[in-house]
């Protein structure tokens, strides 16, 4: 990076009751409940603003005031700034006027992953850890493994076995020590939890660990940037643990707070749609009872992985995220997952992953039912490669078997 970078960072703070911790130390919750990362937000101001920013190359590590203390460097695989695609023909076929997808799939190893396990990765390296374990279902694995392998640190996981088969063996291709657990996430956490007191690793776990957030939080800096420091009318985005859309509001807090957004954003609150399978659907349920905290899914079955999350230990902060932001939780029907996402990759050649496609079912109903406006701007969110989901993508093809047998030549 050209420009030495300054430490911005103020401290830690718990998102349940607000208790302060130093972040000159690995930290993971406070009573088992997530942290906030805070920052000097009036120095930050005063040092940098969005020409510089826009100047600087486009990755991530552009809003590194954002992100990174004094004398941190990056570990990097090249997370390049996503592109923002318009989608005129999705958007007629849904009855909107204006609709865009997000595709964080071009980022390394195929998702949305890359830019919390970066900054993880890159803070465990800043504190001098060199073993880590983590709970996976799908890309957070292959994620986490490559950066861990980047920055030389030894990486445990532990996946259910019907974890999508790319997922699985990438992850071990990194060098990841990776262990198959006939249960669920929640069963995965629990014995990573277990390894984390018995063998000494330091817990990468979803919101157990605060800078993964910060990491995800540069998809809603990068958004705002892309339309020229505002924000669209909505986001849909697929929730399982929740660290991206947790991040994005977070993005859009502090946004507003250096005084970032364009005139006429106001306080730039897009409103946040978190969106589930109908096969998992804990948010949902505990937003639809006006409920903070869910009750663990029970009887999970979505074919979407990183959606197979009965429980969530940043539950109440999407909830606050979506209330905060005047969005809602909905869910897809599952049984319609695969017809969404053929949908998005015939009509407009992206290739949507389930998790994503459980977005389209939501709009379409949110449109229905009047929650979504169709003069409004939207933006949808396409977190993973489809490419990766060979399981889901498996079809049948034909097989030519001479050339009488091709489709011009008559029976």
């Amino acid at each position: 990076m050209s420009e030495e970078p300054q430490s911005y960072v103020s401290h830690l703070e718990s998102a349940l009751d607000g208790t302060v911790l130093p972040a000159d130390k690995p930290q993971t919750t406070h009573r088992g409940r997530p942290l906030w990362v805070r920052y000097h937000l009036d120095a930050i101001r005063a040092a940098v603003g969005p020409k510089t920013i826009s100047a600087r190359p486009p990755t991530m590590w552009r809003y590194r005031e954002l992100l990174l203390p004094g004398g941190c460097e990056p570990v990097s695989l090249g997370e390049t700034m996503t592109p923002l695609l318009d989608c005129p023909r999705l958007g007629r076929a849904m009855g909107l006027k204006k609709l865009w997808i997000k595709d964080e799939s071009r980022l390394p190893t195929g998702s949305f992953k890359a830019r919390g396990m970066a900054m993880a990765m890159t803070m465990a390296r800043h504190f001098g850890l060199n073993r880590v374990v983590a709970p996976t279902a799908g890309n957070a694995g292959g994620a986490l493994a490559a950066y861990a392998a980047r920055a030389g640190i030894e990486c445990h996981l532990f996946m259910p076995a019907d974890t999508p088969e790319v997922n699985r063996y990438e992850a071990s291709r990194y060098g990841a020590r990776v262990y198959l657990v006939d249960g669920l996430i929640t069963d995965c956490a629990k014995i990573a939890r277990e390894s984390v007191e018995k063998l000494g690793l330091f817990d990468m776990s979803t919101l157990r660990e605060p800078y993964r957030l910060e990491g995800k939080k540069t998809m809603g800096l990068e958004l705002a940037e892309q339309l020229g420091w505002r924000l669209p009318d909505v986001i849909l985005y697929p929730t399982g643990g929740g660290t991206g859309l947790i991040g994005m509001f977070k993005a859009f807090a502090e946004l507003h707070q250096l005084g970032w957004l364009a005139d006429g954003a106001g306080e730039g609150r897009a409103r946040l749609f978190c969106c589930q399978s109908s096969g998992c659907d804990p948010l949902v349920r505990a937003f639809e009872s006006g409920q903070r905290f869910a009750e663990p899914a029970k009887g999970v079955n979505t074919i979407a992985a990183g959606l197979r999350v009965p429980a969530a230990v940043g539950d109440f902060m999407v909830l606050d995220a979506v209330r905060g932001s005047g969005g809602r939780a909905m869910a897809a029907d599952e049984e319609r997952l695969v017809e969404w996402m053929t949908m998005v990759w015939e009509t407009e050649g992206i290739a949507l992953c389930p998790e994503a496609a459980v977005c389209v079912g939501v709009l379409k109903e949110a449109l229905r039912l009047g929650h979504i406006g169709p003069e409004e701007e939207v933006v949808l969110f396409n977190t993973a490669a489809g490419q990766k989901y060979v399981e889901v993508i498996r079809t049948e093809l034909p097989l030519l078997e001479g050339a009488k047998a091709a489709p011009w030549q008559k029976a």
